[in-house]
């Protein structure tokens, strides 16, 4: 459950860092954001299907 909320917590963090890099005109940072939300959305998503909420043992 832990695990999920701190991937949860990464990827709307670097969804808010690919915003304002966005603003910014920081193609690079927006680049390297916009994979990080990729990724932890991703495994979010995946860990959420693959244990359940809330986790079921």
């Amino acid at each position: 459950m832990g695990l999920v909320i701190i991937f949860g917590l990464t990827a709307l963090l670097a969804l808010y860092g690919a915003f304002t890099a966005l603003r910014n005109k920081n193609l690079l940072g927006a680049g390297f954001a916009l994979a990080t939300v990729g990724f932890f959305g991703w495994f979010t998503v995946m860990t959420v299907l693959h244990h359940g909420f809330p986790a079921a043992h």
